[in-house]
């Protein structure tokens, strides 16, 4: 458990704020030390970002205290031109300074691979400088950024000897989005509707994030039925997409009965989120301050007899899947992540806990209803592909257990409640558990209350390196699986 001094980082909970004149502020330099400190004694960094100030920038820090439950922010006084890397001392914080860089012009001396995270000079990603290794066996192979499905595009450059992979690097960003920029000045009316779309299989845990932030800054607490409302809706997105990564993993291995069964029952799990909010990935449903809508106790008991037909059947898809030879000779030591390997560069989620790691904000950094009920948190030791589809299962287990049990208790108030207006000048924070894994917002608003920065980190931002990883020393036939097993998020990179 970290330790903390008077003068380190300013402390908070998950879902609350605190004045921006309260957080502690250090000349760049001394700031980069003492956020290398705190990562050093247990902190894990959740966000790194700049906020312009007239021609210069603050960097800001958001680190998460897992073992204590505890969130803490600091911050550098405005700084131009550059300052010492932090990537030099923790690697964690690789893609957040090329993001940094890429945003701001801010240069992280001593950074060891400085190059923009999606564009540079107007170039398309792919048109950048790659990482070579030399030698007469090796060559290159080049996948995307067209890809042969409907996936967003992203390009892979492999360099190889012969068939094993030495080195992977992955180009993204081909979008330019641009939800980051678009929410200075907000809330605006189409705020919600932006956030619904951040990653859009993980519609439910970015609106979530969202509402908490704009109900930390009111100061309200939002009724307890609005909590359970929305962790049954979190949940079940869990449901249809882990039934869902399952069923596609067993198709890239050519295991046809479980791949054409989940498929199948992805559609019944998203069809309850449907039955609960009228869409059937969530959207409309979480807004700040609570739901539009209220589930009455007919369509509860309805959702929970459908629930149970439905994890019947990914059970049997399932126990088909474990049972095959094949399967298992094609997961077993195939893609590892070593629980170093992990920690180093802050992996978060199923990415995390598949590498042994007990990772998880529901426990860790609990809000909303997850104060009160939990799921056992899921974790597989191995690090490779059937740890990643073997973590999905256990969490498809245990969410259905934990939605079976809290149709049964609904609690018995208002499901919203009023917002008052925002605090102004002040840095909120809220953490959510996608199904991906750590879904961190942080807004800071201005002397009105409307944000003058919003930072979105998908979780998918700290796992695309862990992937990088789990190629290294594999065959290259191998990455249509590795890559599948940890199913990152396209979109949710390109902000």
């Amino acid at each position: 458990m970290s330790t903390f001094t008077a003068d380190a980082f300013a402390l908070l909970a998950n879902g609350t704020s605190l004045p921006w004149a309260e957080i502690p502020e250090w000349p760049a330099a001394e700031f980069v030390r003492v956020t290398a400190g705190e990562l050093e004694r247990g902190g894990r960094l959740c966000a790194w970002f700049g906020v312009p100030e007239g021609a210069a920038t603050r960097l800001v820090a958001v680190l998460a205290f897992d073992a204590g439950n505890t969130l803490a922010v600091g911050r550098s006084e405005p700084v131009t031109g550059s300052y010492p890397s932090l990537t030099a001392l923790c690697p964690q914080a690789h893609l957040f300074e090329r993001e940094v860089f890429e945003q701001h012009g801010l240069v992280p001396e001593g950074h060891p691979w400085l190059k923009p995270v999606r564009k540079g000079a107007g170039d398309a990603p792919a048109n950048g400088e790659f990482f070579r290794v030399e030698g007469r066996e090796v060559h290159e192979v080049a996948v995307g950024p067209v890809h042969a499905g409907i996936i967003e595009p992203g390009h892979f450059r492999f360099q190889c000897a012969g068939e094993e992979v030495l080195h992977l690097e992955i180009a993204l960003g081909y979008q330019h989005r641009g939800i980051e920029a678009a929410l200075a000045g907000g809330p605006h009316r189409r705020t919600m509707s932006q956030m619904e779309v951040v990653a859009g299989d993980s519609t439910i845990a970015h609106s979530t994030a969202y509402a908490s932030i704009c109900e930390g800054l009111s100061g309200v607490e939002v009724p307890l039925r609005t909590q359970w409302l929305r962790a049954l809706a979190l949940e079940l997105e869990r449901l249809a997409n882990h039934t869902g990564d399952i069923g596609a993993l067993a198709g890239d291995v050519a295991f046809l009965p479980t791949s054409s069964a989940c498929g199948k029952i992805r559609g019944d799990f998203l069809n309850l989120t449907a039955l609960l909010c009228g869409n059937r990935f969530g959207r409309g449903w979480v807004r700040p301050g609570g739901h539009p809508l209220d589930l009455d106790a007919a369509r509860g008991a309805t959702l929970r007899k459908r629930l149970h037909g439905a994890l019947a059947d990914v059970g049997q898809a399932a126990d088909w899947f474990w049972e095959a030879a094949s399967v298992r000779a094609r997961f077993e030591g195939v893609g590892t992540v070593s629980a170093r390997q992990a920690g180093e560069l802050g992996l978060v989620g199923l990415a995390a806990r598949a590498c042994g790691l007990v990772r998880d904000v529901r426990f860790d950094h609990p809000a909303g209803w997850y104060r009160f009920a939990q799921a056992p948190v899921a974790v597989w030791p191995s690090g490779d592909v059937y740890a990643r589809a073997r973590v999905r299962w256990l969490e498809i287990q245990r969410s259905g257990q934990f939605l079976d049990e809290q149709l049964g208790l609904p609690p018995d108030d208002e499901p919203a409640t009023a917002l008052g207006a925002a605090q102004g000048d002040a840095l909120c924070v809220s953490l959510v558990e996608g199904w991906r894994g750590e879904v961190c917002h942080v807004a800071l608003t201005d002397g009105a209350g409307r944000f003058r920065r919003y930072k979105i980190v998908d979780p998918s931002f700290h796992n695309w390196m862990g992937l990088a990883m789990a190629l290294r020393g594999q065959a290259v036939s191998d990455f249509p699986i590795c890559n599948k097993s940890f199913n990152l998020s396209y979109c949710g990179f390109d902000l």
